[in-house]
């Protein structure tokens, strides 16, 4: 995670909308090239000013986003949130140049398009009217309820994780808190996406010390991480415990009521491996614990979990997609395999240039066919 931290947005426990977003590896100027947006698209330009859409309303119902940076340095992401301040779709790290795509199938209401860290980091976006009724296919109805139990599942874990791992913080144990540290964020780390979506709750559990602008703030997991991997005390951690364990809380409650739609599944199975490539296959997530490789087998569980779910639908619309996908999970995992270490893997500070530039080629080999998993799920639940 490395979004860094904004206003705090009210959070909401409504039901997540339709939902997903595509890998983007094209350039500004091949979107330039392809004459403008096609009927129903929105092109959101990122620059240091800030971000707009064309247009600045839709009707109901599905929509397709094109983010591009056309030069920004300071701004490389983009989000659509609703007025109970959920981020319902994202495109990060677009550096110069570069765009990526989500789509939604979106309600009636106003919504928010921001862009931290731009002069102005808002706009306002209008879907009018009513989309059109649908019905659920059993298939994704499995998928979703499936999806829903886990992510209730992993949070509960996570809840009881993290307190034990406090609870040695508090008792100023630090060999203890050191051995509980990983198990921990294992739970968060599979069902990453979901906790993003929150608002700032996300920053506030799981952000590094390199996305806070005021270091006094700084809080969660990473933050205890500095304490006792770099600096081997728990001095003054007892209060960034215990504001870990409510905000851990606070994550256990909206998930109990929050529901999801098919395409959510497939935005948090791409997501996860972004969130592999971006910062654990390059060891900046663990800066001081180096337990990278526990964060990035965490992540590739909890998006093969999502895929999984999603497989018995998407074998009725492309089986040898299915195929495909599956072989590209199975490739990532033999990668790791020879880094496991009993319940845990080697420390990233062990790894050769070579031996991470073959992991991050088996995780950018799934990447791209598990991108195309969004598509086939938007197409088929608005059949």
């Amino acid at each position: 995670m490395i979004r860094t931290s904004r206003p705090l947005l009210a959070l909401a426990a409504a039901p997540l909308l339709l939902l997903v977003a595509c890998s983007g590896g094209s350039t500004a100027a091949d979107d330039s090239a392809s004459g403008g947006a096609a009927s129903g698209a929105v092109k959101v330009t990122l620059t240091d000013d800030g971000c707009t859409a064309e247009p600045n309303s839709v009707p109901a119902g599905a929509a397709s986003f094109e983010v591009v940076n056309s030069g920004a340095s300071a701004v490389t992401e983009a989000e659509l949130v609703n007025s109970g301040g959920r981020i319902l779709g994202e495109r990060e790290n677009l550096t110069p140049g570069l765009r990526g795509k989500f789509s939604l199938k979106l309600e009636a209401g106003e919504y928010t398009i921001q862009c931290p860290n731009a002069a102005t980091e808002t706009s306002t976006f209008t879907v009018t009217g009513s989309a059109p009724s649908s019905t659920e296919d059993p298939l994704f109805a499995a998928a979703t309820s499936g999806y829903q139990t886990y992510v209730k599942q992993q949070v509960a874990d996570l809840v009881t994780a993290t307190g034990a791992f406090a609870a040695a913080v508090e008792a100023g144990d630090v060999a203890k808190a050191k051995e509980l540290y990983g198990p921990a964020r294992a739970p968060y780390e599979r069902i990453e996406p979901v906790a993003e979506s929150f608002g700032d709750l996300d920053p506030k559990i799981d952000v590094r010390i390199a996305d806070v602008a005021d270091p006094s703030t700084w809080t969660g997991f990473h933050r205890i991480e500095q304490a006792l991997f770099e600096k081997g005390t728990t001095e003054g951690m007892a209060p960034v415990a215990q504001q870990l364990v409510a905000d851990v809380g606070q994550l256990n409650t909206l998930v109990q009521t929050t529901t999801y739609q098919p395409a959510d599944l497939a935005n948090g199975a791409s997501g996860l491996l972004d969130e592999v490539a971006k910062s654990k296959v390059t060891g900046e997530e663990e800066a001081y614990s180096h337990l990278d490789l526990l964060d990035f087998a965490a992540n590739v569980e909890g998006s093969r979990k999502a895929f999984d779910l999603l497989t018995p639908a998407l074998q009725v619309t492309d089986a040898d997609l299915v195929t495909t996908i599956q072989g590209r999970f199975d490739d990532v995992q033999t990668a790791l395999q020879p880094y496991r270490r009993g319940d845990g893997y080697a420390l990233y500070t062990e790894l050769t240039p070579d031996q991470v530039k073959d992991l991050a080629t088996a995780v950018d080999a799934l990447a791209e066919p598990l991108s195309q998993v969004s598509g086939k799920v938007v197409g088929a639940a608005n059949q």
